[in-house]
């Protein structure tokens, strides 16, 4: 099999040649710390999974824009901030990420809604917005599919539902609690704009995505919010968003990176085909024995945990083995370092264990 006709199997819960695996890499700080480790100082993502012998996933850049009349958005960097605007006809307000440029990522620093009359604010802010396809970029995206046939699996990604959008991105977890309990008609007017925004991005997205899967990167855990707040409010969304891209014959998938196993038996009959990120005790707390045994129809895609790539390639490889041996059946499983691989895992190590893995023999 290709790379990408295997993952397409392992997300249909088809019969594989082996087992997926992929170490999540997504950008290229990994070959910055490791370059005196490489073989060059300036590989590429897809020359590092090859030289890993990978199967990689690659993020299809967004082919939408959103359309304003009333509301402006506007960001700007200053030194190791980036500061989001809101500017509406009722308000004002502004989302600050923190960046660290050792990891090329961000964090939020500083969120926009505090109160209610920040909730009022980012209402306005999602009710004037109108997503519509970009068709330039949507001309990149099909290049890149049709560059890279079959040497990887493409997704796109539409975005996240308002309650997770709300806890990680507009109010932070505390806050978040704090004006749901506070504020129940505001927080639910926000969430009702927000959805209308993601179900007429999701309609664009599963239209004209030439990806693999479509993806919502919901990050979901119950560290985050409670089984009751998912079904009462997840759970609604995302079944609308999934709807939409099964009825375009589209593979639809969620990134969900946390404790997920008292959410088990309300995804058990979730329309999404894929649960990615699937993260293991200690960082997470669903294996894949407890995903297989309650949703027995969909593919789990990671399996593994941060602090285990920290380990030497023998352990790492007695603890896959471990897992893997437990299963019933080895359809619709992908071998991932589910969350981003750390960068204290060296090249050797990965190597050795996706070695391992494409010897590991799978019962299909």
């Amino acid at each position: 099999m290709t790379t990408r006709e295997r993952w397409l199997a392992a997300m249909k819960m088809e019969p594989v040649d082996r087992l997926p695996v992929w170490p999540k890499l997504l950008n290229k700080n990994y070959v910055r710390h490791h370059s005196t480790r490489l073989p060059n100082t300036d590989m590429s993502l897809e020359e590092l999974n090859s030289y890993f012998g990978s199967d990689e996933l690659v993020r299809l850049p967004d082919f939408t824009k959103t359309m304003r009349k009333n509301t402006a958005t506007s960001v700007v960097e200053e030194a190791e901030n980036r500061i989001t605007t809101y500017t509406t006809p009722i308000g004002s307000t502004r989302l600050v990420h923190r960046i660290d440029k050792s990891t090329d990522s961000i964090h939020p620093v500083e969120f926009p809604i505090a109160g209610r009359d920040d909730l009022r604010t980012m209402t306005c802010h999602f009710q004037d917005a109108v997503p519509q396809l970009d068709e330039k970029a949507l001309e990149k995206a099909i290049a890149i599919v049709d560059e890279r046939g079959g040497t990887a699996s493409t997704m796109s990604w539409v975005g996240k539902s308002p309650l997770m959008q709300l806890v990680e991105n507009l109010a932070g977890v505390e806050q978040a609690h704090y004006l749901l309990a506070d504020h129940p008609r505001e927080v639910e007017a926000l969430f009702d704009a927000m959805h209308y925004f993601n179900v007429e991005k999701t309609k664009i997205m599963a239209k004209h995505s030439p990806a693999d899967a479509i993806y919502f990167i919901e990050n979901t855990s119950t560290t985050l919010i409670s089984p009751t707040q998912f079904q009462a409010y997840c759970v609604k969304h995302l079944e609308e968003y999934g709807n939409i891209i099964r009825d375009e014959g589209k593979i639809y998938a969620l990134h969900m990176c946390g404790h997920l196993k008292a959410l088990l038996p309300g995804l058990a009959n979730s329309s999404a085909s894929v649960f990615e990120s699937f993260t293991s005790p200690t960082l997470g707390n669903t294996r894949f024995i407890d995903g297989r045994t309650v949703c027995p129809d969909t593919c789990l895609v990671g399996g593994t945990n941060a602090m285990v790539w920290t380990e030497p390639a023998p352990i790492i490889i007695n603890y896959l083995k471990s897992e893997l041996d437990t299963l019933p059946h080895h359809r619709g499983i992908a071998v991932t370092s589910a969350g981003v691989l750390p960068p204290h895992c060296r090249p050797d190590v990965v190597r050795a264990v996706c070695d391992w893995v494409k010897e590991y023999p799978v019962r299909n």
